[in-house]
């Protein structure tokens, strides 16, 4: 099954509100496992069922039982991305929105936006592939004002809801939410659902310009063919993950996984611009720096998870990926004495 993932802009337009509303940022990434240079990542996309820890992590941290709600208010405008394009170099703005929902997969592959027309009235069923995301209270409230920010601009302010519904449930706070929403919100609903005035999908674009609009539909097809040439990436790490205390992590082990030929699948790594041996450096990387940042396990314990024969070899590869020694990491992402890990 291939891993969904997120969009690197996503977490990068609440990094950018973190930093607004004065969260330690540092101790956020330092629990998530990884550093803030992470985030502007070249073509960045992050697991989507990460949003789960990402969002627990967020309001331990911040000590904000209402987190996505309050980052929400401070999320920067979309910008600088080809759906805005689309939108903007379409005739309508409901025109934009129907040419958006093509794309979607380049916001996250785990989106599943439906358009809906009832009377009066124009719905958006936000759907995503995770049920427990899709229930998630702070991505909920912290996304549909992402949203609803990015509608107001492209139509000059004219885009307004009328009613947004959430499958998560709310205690308290009601008032707070349709406050900061500026409309009517119901909880614990079958679908998450954003409705506004069937009038607004006539709202002329200003910017509207067919060789525009031809131009960047071609570049966003383009985007979604070298989204699927990385869907290989995320298929082997699965199988990697999966062979790892095995030991025989080898590009024919893999292979063979996939029912795919060796020569095939190094020729599908390097059409997604990578390699056999980078995919698995990086996913090591990844799990020694979550195990050591997260839990308890002794170094010796991390070895075998991540798949290394020796402790030398693997002390040596992390000092290589990171500049430190596992210990010394440890120490600075749990923030605690070096010597408790040389136990």
């Amino acid at each position: 099954m291939q891993e969904l993932r997120d969009a690197g802009v996503m977490l990068r337009l609440i990094y950018e509100a973190m930093k607004k509303k004065g969260v330690d940022t540092d101790a956020v990434f330092t629990r998530l496992g990884v550093d803030e240079t992470y985030v502007y990542s070249e073509q960045l996309r992050t697991p989507h069922n990460a949003q789960l820890y990402f969002w627990q992590v967020l309001e331990d941290v911040s000590g904000d039982p209402d987190i996505g709600l309050h980052l929400g208010q401070l999320l920067p405008v979309y910008r600088g991305q080809v759906l805005e394009y689309l939108f903007l170099s379409s005739p309508t703005f409901g025109e934009g929105l129907r040419r958006a929902q093509n794309y979607q997969r380049l916001l996250s592959d785990a989106a599943n936006t439906e358009f809906l027309i009832e009377g009066d009235e124009a719905c958006m069923v936000l759907d995503t592939a995770s049920d427990e995301v899709r229930r998630l209270r702070h991505f909920n409230e912290c996304f549909v004002q992402g949203l609803l920010a990015f509608f107001k601009s492209i139509t000059d302010g004219s885009f307004r809801p009328s009613r947004i519904e959430f499958e998560h449930e709310r205690e308290r706070g009601h008032e707070l939410v349709e406050e900061a929403l500026q409309c009517e919100v119901r909880f614990g609903a079958e679908e998450n659902r954003l409705y506004f005035p069937v009038d607004v999908l006539t709202y002329p674009s200003t910017h509207a310009e067919p060789e525009l609009l031809a131009l960047h539909e071609r570049f966003a097809s383009e985007q979604v063919a070298r989204l699927e040439k990385k869907d290989i990436m995320g298929q082997v790490e699965r199988i990697v993950a999966e062979l790892l205390e095995s030991g025989e992590v080898t590009l024919d082990a893999v292979a063979e996984r996939l029912d795919i030929k060796p020569r095939t699948l190094r020729t599908r790594l390097t059409e997604a611009e990578t390699s056999f041996n980078q995919v698995l450096a990086d996913f090591r990387y990844r799990l020694a720096r979550q195990l050591l940042a997260t839990t308890d396990e002794s170094i010796d314990e991390i070895v075998y998870l991540t798949g290394f024969s020796e402790p030398s070899t693997f002390y040596r590869a992390f000092k290589r990926w990171s500049g430190m020694t596992p210990i010394e990491y440890r120490k600075n992402a749990q923030g605690r004495d070096a010597s408790i890990d040389a136990m």
